[in-house]
């Protein structure tokens, strides 16, 4: 088996040891947090750490009603802008903390009056150096190009930082994360007799909204950086207003459907895709009432609410890109032409 594949099964100890590493941590900063009394949140990242910041925001906003921003580090990089970031929170989110471009935005928030964060797996890095303030993910050395505990490792750090700003998510309930992805890799030998299906797929589009958006983008980035496979990654509005016109007979589409506000939304979507005679794959829960004519379902086992679904939900995709790459005779470690650390301003 691929290193990806075993990295993939490292995530409920690396969750564990991050929650349990860095819980008072975040008890600690929350005291900090009341005083500083941030009016804002912006977060800075690219690639995997960048979908594990549009997790964060869906989070801090539903849970603690600061606004929350998504920087563009061109702002800060190529035209020199200063901002106004007094009473702001600038997070920097980075595997390794040796992003040129994001720690060059942390300086420039810095210098514009911001309290700076850090989340990245490497404490001795760059960005941990630089920071105001630094949440380690404590996921282990990685391996593989294709980043997976450490993404997942990033989404728990988020639920700590949620948890230390407001008061909607309980860190009893972040604790039993792990144990959910435990139980959900029990689904590894079923995904990996499903991907023989689609062995030769080209192209598809993955699909999501609210908390778990940020796992379409996720997921379409695995199929991409390791298959090869064009993977467009949209929410389902955005599928609605434009998109579904590329959607034809036996056209693959991957739906991440959890219970909750999301859920009523993406099966009238489904719907649709069933009418257009799409390939409508779905991950699920094991209880959910699916349309009829739904081509595949992979349904995560036990209940959870869809605020503390996205950890698990990734899982089933990241172990997809893992197999599917294998079945295509690809090295899901080494992709071409990528390398772990990427650098760029």
């Amino acid at each position: 088996m691929s290193v990806m594949w075993h990295e993939i099964f490292e995530q409920p100890q690396a969750l564990a040891r991050t929650f349990k590493a860095e819980r008072a941590h975040a008890e600690e900063f929350a005291k900090l947090a009341r005083k500083k009394k941030f009016r804002l949140i912006v977060l800075v990242a690219r690639g995997t750490s960048d979908n594990a910041a549009r997790f964060g925001r869906y989070l801090l906003e539903v849970t603690t009603g600061i606004p929350c921003s998504l920087s563009a580090p061109s702002v800060h990089t190529l035209y020199h802008a200063r901002l106004d970031l007094r009473q702001a929170l600038v997070v920097g989110i980075s595997q390794s903390g040796e992003g040129a471009d994001v720690n060059l935005v942390l300086k420039s928030a810095r210098r514009d009056g911001a309290f700076t964060m850090g989340i990245t797996n490497e404490r001795g890095s760059t960005m941990a150096r630089l920071v105001d303030e630094v949440f380690l993910v404590h996921a282990g050395k990685q391996h593989t190009v294709a980043a997976t505990k450490t993404y997942t490792g990033q989404l728990l750090a988020f639920y700590l930082l949620a948890a230390a700003l407001g008061s909607h998510i309980t860190l009893e309930t972040v604790s039993e994360i792990p144990g959910r992805v435990k139980e959900t890799l029990r689904l590894d030998d079923e995904i990996r007799a499903l991907v023989e299906r689609y062995r030769y797929m080209r192209q598809c589009v993955v699909v999501s909204r609210g908390v778990n958006y940020a796992n379409a983008y996720e997921f379409a980035l695995k199929l991409i950086e390791t298959c090869y496979v064009l993977a467009g990654r949209l929410s389902a509005a955005d599928l609605m207003h434009g998109p579904i016109a590329l959607i034809e007979g036996g056209f693959p589409v991957f739906v991440l459907m959890p219970p909750g506000k999301v859920f009523q939304t993406l099966k009238s979507l489904v719907e649709r895709l069933v009418s257009l005679q799409a390939e409508a794959v779905v991950f699920t829960s094991e209880g959910a009432h699916l349309p009829a004519g739904v081509s595949r379902a992979i349904r995560l086992p036990g209940e959870i609410a869809e605020l503390y679904t996205p950890i698990p939900y990734i899982v089933p995709g990241q172990l997809f890109a893992a197999h599917l790459a294998e079945a295509k005779g690809l090295n899901p470690d080494k992709p071409r032409g990528l390398q772990i650390v990427t650098r760029t301003v």
